[in-house]
């Protein structure tokens, strides 16, 4: 869904309203209007590309608002859309006019079907489901029409209900086989139950929301049209925000994007509890969740703060996750809450021996930094500390590692990009019908100027493509990885409604995330949709996935600018041929084969949405799933054969902390299987041949 929070702020601001917008009153003592009001406003003087609000965009509003309230199709009536078609053109007008009557219209409806709803499910969970008929369902919900009766509708909900405690029934079958004995009868009329209790649940949720909560979902209709980044935040949601921004994280360490079916794992943030666990990743879907051992409640068709409330949780308590796998496969998954270790999202490096060379790795998570405070621990300086260290120890060649790097700090990036060059231009930023800002490194001091590599993935994203970009564009790196990086080449602000409203009755209004500005690289083309497309492009299991801003909805579109005035990079020697060999190389590896075998595997099995019904089929399927996914695993055997070891002053700290021993010692394992890591090392040997500063001290010493 489109209010995806994934790749958040590339650089955080929170905008005075009276630096950016014009004064004007807003009077209105109905606070829904007073809302509409203002964000309209907001989004007409303040957004990138504002959007013309027309017949098209009034379209637009009534099908996404419907898709928010009912993405499985299992509450409105085809007459109910029918009903409410009358407005399908006027919501446009209704905007400009601070006329909610659409809004009252579908949720006076909602609020009755939902109750409908209610008698629906407890009529069908009365009767036993027959899993040796041959049925299915297609659980491409988006594809379904709107029921034409109540008695259509009914059908529907009986095929989903059954769907949702086919796993039920499984998993009270294989208990059986464990021990407990139940017959097939018993097992059946158990996970009915279960199901009932989790929608009794379910409802428990809805009739807790109050008529405002709903009306946030209308504003981000409206909102969402813009671009996927740019949200509003009733005032509960706009502090959860600030949390997030200061680097604190509690729950599970991930971040979900709603989807019809449940919520999708879209990152997976680096220390935290999903992080240490290791069996949830980025692709996975999670369709229910038990409180520590208790009937979980299927989250399909919740609104996503709904299954966020059910998902988060205290510190040291368990939360049961029914998970979907990219593969297809359920797994029950309990992952004990936790708060987000810093730590871990903080840089890393790491020794790599190669028989008789060394090679530095520098692992970056984020582009962090203590907004209040710069002077503090940043992304910058600490890259800059690794990178002094690698040195110390002899480190012939350096690979930044920004795979799943979402982005983060600016400043950050134009510090660290002066690292590696003399000076020059960094990052093109440019805003709404202004023209375009040039960030440059001005210190002509260069802190490593041998062979460089940075490793990419679809889930580099904001900060990380700036970086990525600039060396590729100096040539003073060799891209390797996916295809392209995510591509989100926007700025957001954040914008406190309050500071608008001269005086305000309504109490706390919440705030707008607006995109303001577009990046641009120093060759003017902007990293937005179309990303960094890496020098070697390797597979990854996400290579044929749907990821990344070009599957947001509304992205803003590419364009270019001029270029900067920037030089070449003049320290290698045969840059192309590199190049040239390292994709050879990876054509020919088997490893990488089998990981490419694995994407479209993977690719497929997304592909299959419609789902048997008949238990032996099911479980037939589950079995072929498992299988395949059983031989796919064989790609974590995969051995590089290159040695790992931490930095002298990391070593010292191990005789007082065995945890941080621990952690090193799983990351250094981990890297020795990945095939990536170990191309990155051939590419630095190429370069070190090629290197002209290399060439030219060999001569000083022949």
């Amino acid at each position: 869904m489109k209010r995806n929070l994934v790749y958040v702020l590339t650089v955080l601001m929170i905008a005075v309203a009276s630096c950016s917008f014009t004064n004007r009153t807003f009077e209105n003592d109905d606070k829904d209007k007073l809302l509409l009001d203002l964000i309209t406003y907001v989004l007409e003087k303040g957004h990138y590309e504002p959007k013309s609000i027309d017949d098209d965009f009034s379209v637009e509003v009534f099908e996404d608002f419907i898709d928010i309230l009912d993405p499985t199709k299992r509450y409105f009536l085809a007459s109910d859309i029918e009903d409410f078609e009358q407005y399908k053109f006027q919501i446009d007008d209704q905007i400009k006019n601070t006329d909610i009557t659409f809004f009252n219209a579908v949720y006076e409806r909602l609020m009755v079907r939902m109750k409908d709803a209610k008698g629906i499910y407890k009529t069908i969970l009365k009767t036993p489901f027959d899993y040796t008929e041959n049925e299915t369902i297609n659980i491409k919900y988006d594809e379904e029409y709107f029921a034409d009766s109540k008695k259509e509708l009914q059908e529907r909900w009986r095929k989903q209900l059954k769907y949702a405690t086919l796993g039920t029934y499984d998993s009270k079958l294989t208990r059986e086989k464990e021990g407990e004995k139940r017959t097939p009868e018993e097992a059946e009329k158990d996970a009915r139950k279960t199901t009932e209790n989790t929608l009794d649940e379910f409802f428990d949720f809805v009739d807790d929301l109050e008529r405002k909560d709903w009306f946030v979902q209308y504003i981000n209709s409206i909102v969402d049209e813009f671009d996927p980044h740019t949200f509003y935040f009733a005032p509960e949601e706009k502090e959860k925000f600030d949390t997030s921004m200061s680097g604190k994280f509690e729950g599970i360490g991930a971040r979900l994007q709603k989807k019809p079916e449940g919520a999708k794992i879209v990152e997976v943030i680096s220390g935290g509890p999903v992080w240490r666990d290791q069996r949830i990743e980025v692709g996975d879907e999670i369709t229910k969740v038990g409180q520590d051992g208790e009937d979980p409640i299927d989250i399909s068709g919740m609104r996503l703060d709904d299954s966020i409330k059910l998902i988060k949780g205290a510190k040291g308590t368990v939360v049961d996750l029914t998970v979907r796998k990219v593969d297809g496969s359920i797994e029950v998954i309990s992952i004990t809450r936790d708060v987000v270790e810093l730590e871990e999202s903080y840089a890393k490096s790491a020794n790599i021996i190669k028989e008789d060379q060394k090679f530095g790795l520098i692992n970056l998570p984020k582009f962090y930094v203590d907004f209040e405070d710069y002077s503090n621990r940043n992304a910058a300086s600490d890259v800059a500390k690794e990178v002094e260290r690698l040195k110390e120890e002899g480190a012939e060649g350096l690979i930044l590692d920004l795979r799943d790097n979402g982005g983060g700090s600016l400043k950050t990036v134009v510090e660290m990009a002066g690292l590696f060059i003399k000076e020059g231009p960094i990052v093109q930023v440019r805003s709404s019908g202004k023209g375009k800002d040039v960030y440059d490194d001005k210190d002509e001091r260069i802190q490593w100027d041998g062979p460089l590599v940075i490793l990419v993935n679809e889930l580099s994203a904001s900060a990380s493509e700036i970086l990525a970009a600039a060396m590729q564009d100096y040539k003073r790196a060799i891209v390797i990885g996916s295809k392209q990086t995510f591509g989100k080449g926007t700025v957001q602000n954040v914008i406190p409604l309050d500071n608008i409203v001269r005086s305000n009755e309504h109490g706390d209004l919440g705030a707008i995330k607006l995109t303001t500005q577009k990046f641009y690289r120093i060759n003017g083309g902007s990293t937005q949709l179309e990303g960094v497309k890496s020098d070697v492009v390797v597979p990854d299991k996400y290579s044929y996935i749907d990821l990344g801003e070009r599957d947001q909805s509304n992205p803003l579109k590419w364009d270019k600018i001029t270029p900067a005035d920037y030089q070449i990079w003049d320290g290698y020697i045969d840059y192309d041929k590199t190049v040239e060999s390292s994709t050879k190389r990876m054509a020919a590896h088997p490893q990488i084969k089998l990981i490419e075998e694995n994407a479209k595997w993977l690719k497929a099995e997304q592909g299959e949405t419609e789902i048997s019904l008949n238990y032996e089929v099911y479980k037939a399927e589950e079995s072929k799933d498992k299988e395949k996914s059983d031989y796919f695993k064989n790609l974590s055997d995969y051995d590089s054969h290159l040695t790992f070891t931490s930095l002298k002053y990391e070593e010292s700290l191990f005789t007082k902390d065995s945890l941080l021993r621990e952690k090193r010692n799983r990351w250094h394992k981990n890297l020795a299987k990945d095939v990536y890591v170990e191309e990155a090392v051939n590419v630095l040997q190429d370069l070190k041949l090629n290197n002209i500063k290399h060439a030219k001290l060999a001569s000083v010493k022949d």
